[in-house]
Parts: structure tokens; C-alpha cells; sequence
């Protein structure tokens, strides 16, 4: 990807570090590859005292990519996704099954200083979503907003900043319309990124509240990988990851309320095979 990234990207850093791979859930996941490349991947869950699973596949041809999932309500979701119809372009279409008006169609575009990115849902009526980012050196400046063509409002406008650096990482984000300012700092202790510490503070103008989410990540060893966070209300979550083999990857997390220690705390399992 060239540029300065999506939007989206700023901020990612911190985000990825406080909530990716945490779960309280029982999960597991199968995947493999057929003959003729049509990657199939089937998942179980368990969330409280239900059970749900999906199946899906995924297919690569050239520059295309198919990805269609169904799961146990008759639910069927396809994305396609086309790199490069013009330079430096990728786009995204997207649709539900029974949900008729959940299209989405998305136009990527990547140069060496500005990103911009446009969704518009596929219905009479569509929400239009529209991100520019600017950068160079680390340095990415960038703004998102969305319209509702039916009543005439925008659904949504935010504004943000963000510095990636070898070994840090700075963002500070204005969203949901003005009413919550948000910053991360994500810290590499290490050039191969082995141990690193971030922090995460929002403050929502609206209700006068600030909160506030500390935490870090430790590789063990190449395969093995410990998480852990803790914020202002008292909660504590850790997660340990453990590469079986190859693209295979075992976690456990766990989390419990430290104000409230006679509570139960959660547990999760998560369990990924892959060829």
C-alpha cells in the first residue's frame, strides 16, 4: 500500500494493541485449501449459552478476490474485492443475504502522498462516506465525513492526526461529530517491535468523561506472545498466544473487574488451525 494509509489507519496501531485477539467467547476455527486454490473455513462459537457456526470460502484469481460466508441464520454476506481497474485503485463490493439494502460499494485510492477512500450504500436512499488523508515521512494529516442523502444530514465527521515512527507511534483523533477527542501512544522498546507499551485516552465533551486504557504486549519467545491491559474503571484483561505450528494459533484471555473482586471473572479460548 502506498501513501500515507487510510483514514482508518490512524490510530490502528494502538487500537490493534488494546482489543485485537481478546475474546470471552469459546472459538474455533478450521481452515484449508483445495486443489484449485478456493481457500474453506468453517467457525464455531460459543457465546454465553449459544452456539453459532459459519462456513466460508474464499477464492483468488489474478487481481480478484471472492470472499462468501454463511452461517446458521441462512445469513450470506460476498465481498469482492478488484485491485488495480484503474492505477493505484482497489474496490470493495459488499452485500447481504436476506438484507437486500446492505450493499456497499468502496473506491480505494493510494498514492505516494494522499490516500482518499469513498463508500456509498447501494440502496434508494444511500449514506455517503467520503476520507481523504494526506502524508509523508511518518507524518499523516486526515478527515472523514458521512451524508445521508434521505434527510439531508451528515451521519458522521471527524478529523485526525497521526505519526508512525520506527520506534512510536502518536495519534490524536476528533470524532463523532466534535464529541470525543482521542489519543494513543504506542512505545517500541525493540526495532523487531518484541515488547511495546501504549496508552489510550478519550474524553467525551458531551457527559464531561475521561477514560483511560494502559497496556502492553511481550513476545516470550518467536512463537509464543503475552498481552495485557488495564483501564480507568478498574478492569484488568490479559491474553497469552501461542503459535502451534505455522499460521496455527492458540489464545487464551481472560478478564476480571478489580473493583468488584466477588465477580466472576470472564474466560476465553480461541483456537485457529490452518494449513
Amino acid at each position: 500500500m502506498k501513501g500515507p494509509g487510510l483514514f482508518s489507519d490512524i490510530g490502528k496501531k494502538a487500537k490493534d494493541l488494546l482489543t485485537k485477539d481478546y475474546t470471552y467467547d469459546q472459538k474455533l476455527t478450521i481452515s484449508t485449501v483445495t486443489a484449485s486454490g478456493v481457500g474453506l473455513t468453517s467457525a464455531a462459537l460459543k457465546k454465553g449459552g449459544l452456539y453459532s457456526l459459519d462456513i466460508g470460502s474464499q477464492y483468488k484469481y489474478k487481481n480478484t478476490l471472492v470472499d462468501v460466508k454463511v452461517d446458521t441464520d441462512s445469513n450470506i454476506s460476498a465481498t469482492f474485492t478488484i485491485s488495480e481497474i484503474f492505477p493505484y485503485t482497489k474496490t470493495i463490493a459488499s452485500f447481504k443475504i436476506p438484507d437486500y439494502n446492505s450493499g456497499k460499494l468502496e473506491v480505494q485510492y493510494f498514492h505516494d502522498h494522499a490516500s482518499f477512500a469513498s463508500i456509498v450504500a447501494l440502496n434508494p436512499s444511500p449514506v455517503v462516506e467520503l476520507s481523504g488523508t494526506v502524508g509523508a515521512q511518518g507524518i499523516a494529516i486526515g478527515a472523514e465525513a458521512g451524508f445521508d442523502t434521505s434527510s439531508g444530514n451528515f451521519t458522521k465527521y471527524s478529523v485526525g492526526l497521526g505519526l508512525a515512527k520506527p520506534d512510536y507511534n502518536v495519534s490524536v483523533l476528533l470524532m463523532d461529530k466534535g464529541d470525543i477527542l482521542k489519543a494513543s501512544y504506542v512505545y517500541h522498546f525493540d526495532e523487531l517491535q518484541k515488547t511495546s507499551a501504549v496508552a489510550e485516552i478519550t474524553r467525551k465533551f458531551s457527559t464531561n468523561e475521561n477514560y483511560l486504557t494502559v497496556g502492553g504486549l511481550y513476545a516470550v519467545d518467536p512463537q509464543t506472545t503475552v498481552k495485557a491491559k488495564l483501564n480507568n474503571s478498574g478492569k484488568l484483561a490479559a491474553l497469552l498466544q501461542h503459535e502451534i505450528k505455522p499460521k496455527s494459533f492458540l489464545t487464551i484471555s481472560g478478564e476480571f473487574d478489580t473493583k468488584v473482586l466477588d465477580r466472576s471473572p470472564k474466560f476465553g479460548l480461541a483456537l485457529a488451525l490452518k494449513p
